[in-house]
C-alpha cells in the first residue's frame, strides 16, 4: 500500500518536501539565533538613548549572533525558492509556515525558555491539521 502511495507522488515531491524541512529548520535557527543576538543586545530604545541613533545601529550589527542568525535566515529563503520549483506556492507557503510555527514553538521552548503556553501548542496543531488539509 505505501508504495503505490509514493508511487502516485507528483514528481519533484521528495526534493520539494526536503526543502520545506530545511525552510522550516534554518528558518528556527534563525530566528533563534537572532532572538538571542536581540536579548543579548538589551532594550534598543536604552541604547538609543545613552548611544544615540548609531550607537544603536553598531550595537546590532556588531553582535556576531545577529549575523548568524541572518545568514541561516538567508539560507532558509533560498531552501523556499527551491521548494517553489519543485512545489505549488499553495502547498508550499503553508507547509514551511506551519513547520515553522511548530519548530519555532519547540526552539523558544527549549533554547530561549519562553512560556509557551497551550494555546499556541493547540494554533501550531490546527495549523498542520489545516496544511494536511490542503495537501489531501
Amino acid at each position: 500500500m505505501m508504495a503505490g502511495w509514493v508511487a502516485g507522488l507528483p514528481p519533484g515531491f521528495w526534493p520539494g518536501a526536503g526543502m520545506i524541512v530545511a525552510v522550516s529548520i534554518t528558518s528556527t535557527i534563525g530566528e533563534v539565533l537572532t532572538a538571542a543576538a536581540m536579548k543579548s543586545i538589551g532594550d534598543l530604545d536604552e541604547v538609543r538613548a545613552h548611544s544615540g541613533l548609531a550607537g544603536a545601529i553598531r550595537a546590532v550589527l556588531t553582535c556576531p549572533l545577529f549575523f548568524a542568525g541572518v545568514s541561516f535566515l538567508a539560507l532558509a529563503f533560498f531552501a523556499l525558492l527551491f521548494a517553489l520549483n519543485h512545489l505549488d506556492l499553495s502547498l508550499a507557503a503553508p507547509a514551511s509556515a506551519s513547520l515553522t510555527l511548530v519548530t519555532n514553538a519547540i526552539a523558544a521552548k527549549l533554547f530561549l525558555h519562553e512560556n509557551v503556553d497551550r494555546r499556541r501548542w493547540l494554533a501550531a496543531g490546527l495549523v498542520c491539521v489545516g496544511v494536511y488539509l490542503i495537501a489531501h
